[in-house]
């Protein structure tokens, strides 16, 4: 009998709301988990194969970057946007107490903790983009505005 794969946060949250996505699974390299070569096992551009970071502002706490995988986060375009005078990146080691999910497997959608999403306004220029499923070795793809829609994100210019 085929081994049915148990269905990930993110995509519960994604039915529940009625929105249409694919799942495409990739090899997973240990030594790699940047999301160009995540987007290269997954056969699709860089720019449409967004990373989902995590920072701390000094005001409002913690908060999710999602951005194209070819791209860097720009802090203090993003504490701008929400509202901080400061932004950091939140150490490595408190990604999964915070979010329930590895590095590698960060998603915006279904993390323990609703926290304020903003998404790269190069997002917009799409017709979709693939986020971690919340799980290394599986990506969600979506319409941009679907995937906005879904984690209450924030459209905004945070990346460089």
């Amino acid at each position: 009998m085929a081994k049915t794969k148990k269905k990930t946060n993110a995509a519960r949250l994604l039915d529940t709301l009625g929105i249409a996505y694919t799942l495409k699974e990739y090899p997973v390299d240990l030594n790699d988990l940047s999301a160009t070569h995540v987007a290269e096992a997954a056969g699709m551009p860089p720019e449409q194969v967004f990373k989902t970071l995590v920072a701390r502002g000094d005001k409002t706490g913690v908060i999710m970057a999602v951005i194209p995988g070819n791209l860097e986060v720009d802090l203090k375009k993003l504490a701008a946007v929400s509202h901080n005078k400061r932004a950091e990146m939140v150490p490595l080691k408190e990604v999964l107490p915070l979010t329930g999910y590895v590095r590698g497997g960060c998603s915006p959608l279904g993390a323990k903790k609703e926290y304020p999403v903003y998404l790269d306004e190069s997002a917009a220029s799409q017709e979709t983009i693939a986020v971690s499923a919340g799980v290394r070795g599986e990506q969600l793809i979506l319409a941009p505005q679907d995937l906005a829609v879904a984690a209450k994100a924030t459209l905004a210019d945070i990346s460089r």
